[in-house]
This record gives structure tokens, sequence and C-alpha cells, in this order.
């Protein structure tokens, strides 16, 4: 009995090996398990359902056949593909769940998220995360036409890059306080989350009591999961 847990894929269509990886992983691994949760940035970029890009079809109906076969998948939204929405949910048979998720296994509360959210010191980076999530700019965008979008998002991901590379790493980290409010405001000693692209198991002190902050890592050169038992809670990278 096991609940697996994976982050950051980053899936398109230039990196063929992932999405491969992550087809057998579906085929294979995941479908032994209890249930499955994406803790977002599956894709590399999601400008809308309706974008025909035959990866995003590929990746759906992979999805689905793993809970057709009684695997329940779960998602949470990334930064990069906050925008999937009920269309590609029900294609691909996936559960969207809010961006926070205390779930309940095997006698552990475990709070899940994907983790942007904690990097509190990365001012610029939450003010533009404030701005992009208001309701009515998500719909606006959607109504553009396709082409639009594309130029759009091709115009942010080269200013995030841009970006990105003059901030320090510890910037770009979690801020250690913003975890244990997180903790402490959902009553929960465990963490699972991604973004950051630093695999570990952290431990900390969060309710008065020890606490633990399990970080997945990106997909990569290797896949990453992390597999949470009634015994234990394993960081495990795997070859693609």
């Amino acid at each position: 009995m096991a609940t697996l847990f994976i982050a950051d894929l980053h899936l398109c269509s230039e990196e063929p090996a992932i999405t491969a990886g992550f087809l057998r992983f579906l085929a294979g691994t995941a479908r032994e398990a209890d249930a499955l949760y994406i803790l977002g940035d599956l894709f590399e970029a999601w400008i809308g359902d309706d974008d025909p890009e035959p990866l995003h079809r590929q990746i759906a109906l992979a999805i689905k056949d793993l809970v057709d076969s009684g695997v329940p998948c779960f998602f949470i939204h990334g930064n990069r593909d906050f925008l999937l929405g009920k269309r590609f949910a029900r294609l691909s048979g996936m559960t969207l769940l809010p961006e926070e998720q205390v779930l309940n296994l095997y006698g552990r509360k475990i709070l899940a998220l994907h983790g942007d959210t904690l990097c509190t010191d990365d001012h610029g980076y939450q003010a533009f995360r404030k701005k992009v999530h208001q309701p009515w700019l998500k719909c606006l965008f959607l109504a553009l036409p396709l082409f639009i979008r594309k130029r759009v998002a091709a115009k942010m991901r080269a200013n995030s890059k841009a970006s990105n590379s003059s901030k320090s790493m510890a910037i770009m980290d979690v801020n250690p306080q913003a975890v244990i409010d997180a903790l402490e405001r959902h009553q929960v000693q465990w963490m699972i989350h991604g973004h950051t692209h630093r695999p570990e198991i952290h431990s900390l002190s969060a309710n008065g009591k020890p606490a633990f902050r399990c970080v997945l890592g990106a997909w990569h050169t290797e896949g990453s999961m992390i597999k949470v038992t009634a015994e234990d809670v394993e960081l495990i990278p795997f070859e693609f």
C-alpha cells in the first residue's frame, strides 16, 4: 500500500526523453499505487485547454488509462500550468485540487502543495503571481486567440529566465517561516511540495513537535517521486 507524489516534469515536445520516461512510469510503477498526486508543473507551459498540441492529448490519455486501471490521480496547479482546466481534467480523469490540500495517508496528515507560495523572499515573483492569478485576468487571457496566447507565453517565459538569472538561489528557495506558518495553519507535521527543484527531506519543528518538509526533484535527467506508506516517507530518484 503506497501513495506516490511527483512534480516538475515540465513536459514539452522538445524533451521527448522526459515524456517517454513519464509514460513508462504511468504504465509501470504508478500502477501499483493507491493513488498518484501530481503537484504542479506537469507541463512546461499551459496556455489553455483548447491548445491542439498533440503531446497534451497523449499525456491526458495515458493518465486516463492509469485512472481506468483503478489508480486515482490528483492534480495541484503549478506556476507553469496554473491555467490547466476542467476540460483537460475530464479528458485525463484527474481530480483538480486547491493549491493547498491536507491529506490523511496511513495515519499521517500531510500538507501537499506546489511550493511556489512558500518562496516569499522572491517579492517580484509573488507580486507577479498575485496578478496573473486574478480570475478576471485569467478569463481575459483565455479569451484571446491562440496565436496571441502563444506569443504572450513565450514572452513571459523569456522574461522569467532573464529575471531568475539575476536572483540568488536563496531568494528562489522557500522561506523557513513561511513553511512553519503553513504547517501550523493546517495543524500538520508533514509537507510535500515541488517547485524549487531541490530534492530533500528536511527536519524542522512546528506546532511544538518535530515536522518534516519533503521536496520533490524536477525531472531533468532522472525521475523523482515521494512514496508514502504506513511505515515510511521516501524520496526516490529513478532512471527514465
